[in-house]
């Protein structure tokens, strides 16, 4: 069967999908790395809600698709950006989110890491956001993480990166928070390329100076952070700041460009994982790391090499819209009912964008029930007045 998939000069072109799926070799929990996917949360498609409204989540839908991540043996990092945080999911939302998932994690067994921000900052009353309001929201969140026996990962600020006014700032805030953290937690270093808001994070727009300055934190505090999380996309710099960390301390890649090279890693170490596309290649990234625990990094990168086309295509410029394509592809595997999003969201990459994901996607057997796919698929074309 064929289909006609639109182009960006308003043509059409045919592709025939592959029809079989991927199936993973085995479920044997991970060994040599650590692997969290960020994942996504389902809107309710029947709320009557609007884009600048409280997000409408479908709870049973959201909290099934984190059950099916734990099941390839894959660790979930909640309430992040990929959950739409700060694009569509306010403070509120992320709270019960949080709670939710750590409840469910228990339940199965499950390793979960959530979110620590300052986002119910946002929306509040007109004035300026001084840097012990930003302290303030951190320490709530935190409380709130780790009393739902979840570990923390402290997340990039927009207010703060507004708020403070040199890398002292950072310091003295990160080393607070480090200081009454009851066990170690993930540090999140978000580039702009993801948020535009956190430009010149660490107190410098130098990202030279910004990485000392995140360094001076975990080299304060190492028996606190049990990693850092780089979403950078810059291989070099984080293969450089990995061998600068003090021993002990993990880096996690959030890189969606280089992730292969980066997880398998050079004679001087390698990269564990915290990444947003792990959400739509659970099991075949989960299959991978389990093909490197038994030193074939030849066969890991066999397997995973292929997919750095889609990543690569998700996480376009404006790359911070790379979410609208996971939800796309949540939706045509099955694993939602729907294709809409918290915030409207669904709306935010074109439909040529869409179906060259779903290609790339389909091209790497992805999809569970390809027929499935195919016809959810052309039911979006339909809506778009796309010719068969």
């Amino acid at each position: 069967m064929t289909v006609l998939l639109p182009t960006e000069n308003g043509a059409t072109r045919a592709y025939v999908p592959r029809g079989d799926p991927f199936r993973p070799s085995g479920t044997a929990p991970l060994a040599s790395r650590t692997v969290f996917s960020a994942a996504h949360v389902v809107a309710d498609p029947y709320a009557d809600t609007s884009p600048d409204g409280p997000a409408a989540v479908d709870w049973d839908a959201t909290l099934a698709f984190r059950r099916h991540l734990w099941a390839q043996g894959l660790g979930v990092a909640e309430a992040m950006d990929t959950a739409q945080r700060g694009m569509g999911l306010d403070w509120a939302g992320a709270a019960e989110l949080i709670r939710r998932s750590a409840v469910e994690a228990r339940a199965c067994g499950g390793r979960i890491a959530c979110g620590v921000g300052t986002d119910q900052l946002t929306g509040r009353p007109a004035g300026p956001v001084g840097v012990a309001e930003v302290r303030g929201a951190y320490e709530e969140q935190l409380a709130l993480v780790e009393g739902t026996g979840a570990q923390a990962i402290l997340m990039a600020s927009r207010a703060l990166a507004a708020a403070a006014g040199g890398p002292e700032d950072y310091l003295e805030l990160y080393g607070h928070l480090l200081r009454q953290a009851a066990e170690p937690v993930i540090l999140h270093w978000l580039g702009p390329m993801f948020d535009p808001a956190l430009t010149g994070y660490w107190g410098s727009a130098d990202l030279d100076a910004a990485t000392d300055t995140f360094l001076e934190v975990v080299a304060a505090h190492p028996d606190k952070v049990d990693g850092v999380k780089l979403s950078l996309l810059d291989a070099d710099r984080e293969v450089v700041l990995r061998r600068r960390l003090p021993q002990g301390v993990r880096c996690y890649t959030g890189d969606d460009f280089h992730y292969p090279e980066l997880i398998e890693g050079d004679a001087h170490g390698f990269s564990h994982a915290l990444l947003g596309i792990f959400d739509p290649l659970g099991p075949l990234a989960a299959d991978a790391v389990r093909i490197l625990d038994t030193g074939d990094a030849a066969g890991f990168r066999k397997l995973l090499d292929p997919t750095v086309e889609l990543s690569r295509h998700l996480f376009e410029a404006p790359t911070r819209f790379y979410k609208t394509g996971v939800v796309f592809l949540a939706w045509l595997a099955g694993h939602q009912s729907h294709f809409t999003m918290v915030g409207g969201l669904q709306s935010a990459r074109s439909l040529p964008h869409l179906a060259r994901a779903y290609e790339l996607a389909d091209g790497l057997g992805l999809f569970p029930d390809p027929d499935l796919a195919e016809a959810r698929l052309k039911s979006l074309l339909d809506v778009y007045g796309v010719a068969r």
